[in-house]
């Protein structure tokens, strides 16, 4: 590991500087390992393949304090999003890289310290302490199943002011999808402003074109003029932003009859049907999937620490293995797709597969001095087994879970991953 890396990356100039068993390197590796067993068994597992003396979880807990989260930013950044994107070979959607940004709650342990970082959401306004809560929000590659860019926040924070930070790391060629949430006036002129194109679906409190769209009046495809709202228009001028925005509104018919109104930059009917707007729009999901990863298969919010950069390494860490894995998985998801014709449903790399094999695997993979051809050819066949089925045309509603049910399904059905 780059010793100007490690420089960077420590709370503090003195720590790591002295020969240690707990090494950077080590550090990085061991908070990469996550898992929902007792630290203490985590610790005596890894040190068993060094074929060294187990240290301490008191010892790890004391040495963590001297990593800063920043190193797993940096990695993503530099082993992930610019490898990704270095060469120029990687998917697009007619020529835009496809982007999602999206923002989920995160449950934190509940210590003084984090109730003072995070603050506390009431998610029980009938009863009960508000607890301890962060907001996650993620700029993350749809086609190319990648995060850009994440970041682990107050739990009270706005997601459009967050995106507004974000955003700024958008290329001409990006077309940015979100969800309900992000249509305000004033983001949706910056875009403008920007020359950023997206497609939104619009909530029906946004602006009332929209509500009339929901209402049935209009074509199911029009370009509209919105004006910037009362409450807006200080902070538009302030900006240097126009006070109207010139856009398509989009009206689609789901297959359960509900009605969803997108709002988009492409304003060019001929070039971009409903049909395919729609497809884009539907294309966000991954994003879903890709927080049902961190939360269920990875388990972010069982957290191996109780401090504030304990809570910031397990999420950056979490986000940065999810790039890892992507790229690893690429040679037997190629395979599994050639594999389609033969079966009723195209399949996939089963995430508990995968996510197992990587953290089995880590110090072959970034420790010892192994042949990597080798070890990337073993996790391919480990990646093949048992995949998984894709069935694209399922529906299944959402519905809210009793907690016992929650329960239930934790303690006994769950099946963990690492």
């Amino acid at each position: 590991m780059d010793e100007q890396f490690k420089v960077r990356h420590r709370t503090h100039q003195k720590y790591f500087t002295r020969r240690r068993v707990l090494t950077f390197p080590l550090m990085i590796l061991l908070m990469l390992q996550k898992s929902v067993k007792g630290m203490q068994l985590v610790l005596n597992e890894f040190f068993s393949k060094l074929k060294r003396r187990p240290v301490s979880s008191s010892a790890f807990t004391q040495a963590r304090n001297h990593v800063s989260h920043t190193a797993f930013i940096e990695l993503n950044q530099q082993a992930v999003v610019e490898t990704c994107y270095g060469d120029g070979d990687y998917q697009r959607y007619r020529g835009f890289r496809l982007l999602g940004i999206d923002g989920s709650k995160v449950h934190l342990p509940d210590t003084p310290a984090i109730r003072a970082a995070f603050g506390t959401v009431d998610h029980h306004p009938e009863g009960g302490q508000p607890q301890p809560f962060g907001l996650a929000s993620v700029v993350y590659d749809l086609l190319n199943r990648i995060a850009l860019d994440a970041q682990l926040v107050e739990g009270n924070t706005y997601e459009v002011d967050l995106a507004f930070q974000q955003l700024e790391l958008l290329q001409a060629d990006d077309l940015i999808v979100f969800d309900r949430n992000y249509p305000d006036y004033i983001l949706l002129a910056q875009l403008i402003h920007w020359q950023r194109h997206f497609v939104g679906r619009a909530r029906r409190s946004s602006f009332t074109a929209v509500r009339r769209m929901l209402d049935g009046f209009g074509p199911d495809s029009q370009v509209v003029t919105i004006r910037a709202p009362k409450r807006a228009r200080r902070r538009v001028r302030e900006l240097g932003l126009p006070q109207q925005l010139s856009l398509r509104l989009v009206r689609l018919i789901l297959p359960t009859g509900d009605v969803e109104v997108l709002i988009t930059s492409l304003v060019d009917e001929a070039q971009f049907s409903i049909a395919e707007l729609g497809q884009v729009y539907h294309w966000r999901w991954g994003e879903e999937t890709f927080y049902g990863v961190l939360k269920t298969r990875l388990e972010l919010e069982n957290f191996t620490g109780q401090t504030v950069e304990a809570v910031k390494q397990d999420f950056y860490a979490a986000v940065f293995i999810t790039g890892l894995e992507t790229f690893f998985i690429e040679d037997a998801q190629s395979r599994l797709e050639q594999r389609s014709s033969q079966n009723r449903y195209p399949q996939q790399v089963n995430k508990n597969v995968s996510f197992n094999a990587i953290k089995n695997q880590v110090l072959d993979l970034f420790y010892r001095e192994t042949d990597e051809t080798l070890i990337l050819e073993q996790l391919t066949d480990l990646f093949l087994q048992k995949p998984t089925m894709v069935r694209a045309d399922r529906l299944v509603p959402r519905r809210n879970s009793h907690s016992r049910k929650l329960l239930q399904y934790h303690q006994r059905r769950k099946k963990i991953c690492f």
